[in-house]
């Protein structure tokens, strides 16, 4: 069963709360061991992977997979063994006691035990104009937005994976695609580097950062900066991938476990976040590589766990 808007007013053992490869991972293991498991995606399930246009490295599928499709086996196997999926946002939660609260969009939940998956969303830039013209040229999402700009000449700012990947992916449809990064080395795996740099259509400028975003009704230019000798430039380009990372989904927290400086979340080897009974797994955890067999991995243990959890709690 998933999709589901009611929320039930009965305790539940377990509450996922995000529907991305840990939080499936997660319900997979405990659906299939027949526990009272609930999870709550607020957006589609799949998480940040369905951007994902091609993923080569999840182990299993030799010719690769599209993002969507992995997502779509995943959450299909997770119905199979009845997992329940209820759109529904978490706005507030109270850890306080052994009792679990969760204050959703539409009503109350409760639990035993908690799996927090909420993973991360793209980071910004601060840029001037970055704001204004989201949505209108300013993107976070090459493989969701890269058929807008079929003939256009497009920039990309980062060097890590993300973004070279992504910068690629563009040439599909962009005419020339800038990849704007502040070294004058790159991030990325060196096979992602490799098809880039194979890539006629993709241009890198080395050492350089952006200062603006600029244009009337949509992007128009981009007003740079090179760090080491401190010169402005203007590329006049129709769109602006951000892809410089990401940061967690962890607002709704307040305070209900320990973060990290960066506000991810802090986990133990059991995936037990501060709070006993409140587990967290995949990109929303602490010193996480941000990888899909590092996310199923962190959601089968946090589930695993959670049941010894809540085997004690019973015992």
């Amino acid at each position: 069963m998933s999709d589901k808007n009611s929320i039930s007013s009965e305790m539940h053992d377990l509450v996922i709360i995000g529907a991305g490869p840990a939080g499936l991972t997660a319900g997979i293991y405990a659906a299939r061991d027949k526990h009272d498991v609930v999870l709550l995606e607020k957006l589609s399930p799949g998480g940040q992977v369905l951007t994902t246009d091609f993923v080569e490295n999840y182990p299993g599928f030799p010719e690769g997979i599209s993002g969507f499709e992995l997502m779509d086996r995943i959450k299909k196997q997770a119905e199979r063994f009845g997992l329940t999926i209820i759109s529904h946002e978490v706005q507030e939660v109270d850890w306080g006691g052994s009792i679990k609260q969760l204050s959703l969009d539409s009503g109350l939940m409760n639990a035993r035990s908690i799996i927090v998956a909420t993973g991360a969303k793209p980071r910004k830039v601060g840029i001037e104009g970055e704001d204004l013209l989201t949505g209108k040229g300013v993107s976070y999402c090459g493989t969701c937005d890269g058929p807008f700009y079929r003939e256009a000449v497009v920039a990309v700012i980062g060097g890590g994976d993300t973004a070279v990947q992504e910068a690629v992916f563009l040439t599909r449809f962009a005419r020339k695609v800038y990849v704007i990064h502040r070294r004058d080395e790159l991030r990325a795996t060196k096979i992602i580097q490799e098809r880039a740099f194979a890539n006629e259509k993709v241009e890198f400028i080395w050492d350089t950062v952006p200062i603006s975003i600029e244009g009337e009704t949509g992007v128009e230019r981009l007003r740079l900066r090179n760090v080491k000798n401190r010169e402005e430039s203007t590329l006049n380009v129709e769109g602006v991938f951000v892809l410089v990372g990401t940061r967690p989904v962890t607002e709704f927290l307040d305070g209900a476990v320990a973060l990290d400086e960066q506000g991810f979340i802090k986990v133990d080897r059991r995936q037990e976040t501060s709070v006993p009974g409140i587990f967290a797994a995949g990109d929303v955890t602490s010193e996480n590589p941000r990888q899909i067999a590092t996310a199923v991995g962190e959601g089968t243990s946090a589930a695993l766990y959670a049941e010894k959890y809540l085997e004690a709690q019973e015992g």
